[in-house]
């Protein structure tokens, strides 16, 4: 039994990788053939399709009567997309922040963190809490629909201008401007689900392991449940680091902790009450809101997310787990 769940944890990891490399590949040419820079593409299209692990896992957990599996999804992904999904990348390659202006969204994603830890404050998570937390969603992606449309309008302007813009195409290392939209479509639809699949392959057996030796619900939720939940950022992210697509590994990790925080629970909440441990409150949720606001000199200033911050990165990770375990 315990070589089966080894066997589930090696699969799901080879699909995850598969399935994050032609997501990434198929978003850059979605942005491409649509004049939409590839920074807003991965906001939405990248970060809500390596989301669907963790809505998945978290609704079925609540369905189980396992609520702190839930919650602790949600804040260990988030934790674990800063300081693994960014900072493994960065440890091989680094990770340039200076191609495009992230400002805006990754304030909206402290904004997103502060709510959430409120209706964490104020909990337990009913479907009230979860009606603010979607609303809030919902005003983010209206703005981003309205920064696509204007820069559609900049991109018009500037080739009636004959002037160069960040769509050419030469900006963006093996895209292909002219890839048919039935092979965009191909490559989208096979890594929306086979992050999925991948990931639910794995957290599988990754849960039956960690209960074999006994550990705890929360920390399974914030470690294991966490760690494989987030695998499909870390795929898509270190596939775009290797093809040159630093905003889209930067915009895939700020864009899915927007969604996780406001969209995963905000679900959630619907299909059941979700209770918050007092332990969250005293330290894991800080955690959470301190490694974003890590990430503050690499957006606002444009910092390169060197091997050194990247091997940091990976070190503060090491450290939150030390305490959890101890």
């Amino acid at each position: 039994m315990l070589l089966m769940d080894f066997g589930l944890v090696a699969l799901g990891l080879f699909i995850l990788v598969g399935a994050g490399d032609v997501l990434v590949k198929g978003a850059v040419n979605l942005a491409l053939r649509l004049g939409i820079p590839a920074l807003i593409v991965s906001l939405t299209v990248v970060a809500f399709g390596t989301s669907a692990p963790e809505l998945l896992v978290s609704v079925s957990a609540i369905l189980d009567e396992a609520p702190g599996i839930a919650l602790g999804n949600v804040v260990g992904s988030n934790i674990a997309n800063v300081l693994l999904v960014l900072g493994l990348p960065a440890l091989v390659a680094g990770i340039m922040t200076d191609g495009h202006d992230t400002r805006r969204s990754y304030l909206q994603m402290i904004g997103a963190s502060v709510l959430f830890i409120g209706a964490c404050m104020i909990g337990p998570i009913t479907w009230v809490h979860g009606t603010v937390l979607l609303a809030g969603l919902a005003l983010m992606l209206g703005d981003a629909y309205r920064e696509s449309v204007r820069h559609k309008r900049a991109v018009a302007v500037a080739a009636a201008a004959c002037a160069p813009d960040d769509t050419d195409p030469g900006d963006v290392e093996g895209a292909d401007p002219d890839m048919p939209w039935w092979k965009i479509g191909v490559f989208l639809a096979l890594g929306l689900l086979g992050l999925p699949l991948g990931a639910d392959l794995l957290v599988e057996g990754a849960v039956n392991i960690a209960r074999t030796f006994g550990v705890s619900e929360t920390v399974i939720g914030l470690t294991l449940v966490a760690f494989g939940t987030s695998l499909p950022e870390l795929a898509a992210s270190t596939a775009a680091a290797f093809r040159g697509h630093s905003d889209v590994a930067l915009g895939n990790v700020i864009g899915s902790n927007i969604f996780n925080l406001l969209g995963i629970i905000g679900v959630a909440s619907f299909v059941g009450q979700i209770p918050v441990a007092p332990e969250f409150l005293r330290l894991d949720l800080w955690v959470m809101l301190g490694t974003s606001l890590l990430l503050l000199p690499f957006v606002l200033w444009r910092w390169t997310i060197s091997r050194m911050v990247g091997a940091g990165f990976i070190a503060i990770y090491a450290a939150y787990l030390w305490v959890l375990f101890h």
